[in-house]
């Protein structure tokens, strides 16, 4: 601002665009079904979620952050009053831990989106990471350089309507905040980012493989196995629930061999874009519960889908196989910094 005029008009029109603003909330709720307003309340806590993890990620004032909680719980508040009270969910109903273990991820480039992806958790000690295909968060094949990630994350264990969207840069300082790793093959398609949990949205609800989940328990793994592939294909979720759809798959090659001497295996499934860092998975036959995350064995990481390049486009289908990361290398890439 060149002067103090020129900062009290500017003032002033904020001042405008904030009524004009919080007249179009009565109008809404007016003009809404009474149905739509717990709609309404979820999704604007969830974006205010986002919104505060930018914030909270960006050099502002404490004033402005005071300001911006004042005004989220007096809206909060507004349509907590005109949505209908909505009949408690079933306390003894939830949804299995290997889809609270898992989100769908979106990319971004500023404000625009880019893509869709599938990711899931993965504890190391007391740290907590999101796993994803390095190709997400940077690709230079397609150009893709995306900024920062959104994520979404439950925050009622019983009513899996309430969630939050996370925000997570991927960068700072002009330096990546996510590991990849790299064998004698070259790049390895398995990146994670850490997350902090004191930014996590309160109240946050999730379950995280780990070490053990890595640990075939004594049982065999061999070609052929029958696995399951939880992901968000073509973006494609219970988007009520807020839940990923899990595809079922086999191992397609010699598993513990690196194909081709790359450091992945492959399945045979039905994938789609979108489920790029989905957990590949294969269920237990002893020892632990139905719902219980020990009953799964986490082998590797969706990536791609595998073809052949002289495949006569009209003559022949497609493979319908994929590749598959070994897992393992969760273990280097949570490792100490």
């Amino acid at each position: 601002m060149k002067n103090l005029q020129e900062a009290t008009e500017r003032i002033c029109e904020l001042k405008g665009s904030l009524i004009a603003i919080d007249a179009l909330l009565p109008a809404l709720l007016e003009t809404l079904p009474p149905a739509a307003h717990g709609a309404l309340l979820h999704s604007f806590e969830a974006h205010a979620e986002a919104a505060r993890t930018i914030m909270l990620n960006t050099p502002i004032s404490e004033h402005v952050l005071t300001v911006f909680e004042r005004d989220i719980a007096r809206t909060q508040a507004l349509l907590a009053r005109t949505a209908p009270a909505c009949p408690a969910p079933d306390p003894g109903r939830t949804a299995e831990a290997v889809l609270l273990a898992s989100t769908r991820i979106a990319t971004y480039l500023g404000p625009s989106l880019l893509t869709g992806a599938s990711g899931f958790f993965f504890r190391r000690g007391e740290r907590l990471f999101l796993v994803t295909n390095r190709h997400v968060f940077a690709d230079e094949a397609s150009g893709h350089f995306p900024d920062r990630i959104e994520i979404e994350l439950h925050t009622d264990a019983q009513d899996l309507t309430r969630h939050a969207i996370f925000s997570i840069p991927l960068y700072e300082n002009g330096l990546a905040l996510w590991r990849q790793a790299a064998d004698s093959a070259g790049a390895v398609d398995i990146a994670v980012i850490e997350l902090m949990a004191d930014r996590l949205p309160r109240s946050t609800v999730l379950q995280a493989f780990d070490a053990a989940n890595l640990d075939p328990g004594g049982e065999d793994v061999a070609v052929g196995d029958s696995l399951t592939v939880i992901g968000f294909p073509l973006g494609f979720h219970d988007t009520v629930h807020h839940l990923a759809v899990a595809r079922s798959a086999s191992i397609a090659s010699a598993y513990g061999v690196r194909f081709q001497q790359q450091g992945y295996f492959l399945t045979d499934a039905r994938t789609h874009r979108g489920s790029s860092g989905a957990p590949v998975l294969r269920r237990r036959h002893a020892g632990h519960g139905d719902d219980s995350l020990l009953s799964w064995q986490l082998l590797g990481v969706h990536s791609t889908r595998m073809d052949m390049r002289p495949r006569d486009l009209d003559e022949d289908e497609s493979l319908g196989l994929n590749c598959a990361w070994y897992a393992d290398v969760l273990m280097v890439l949570t490792g100490s910094p």
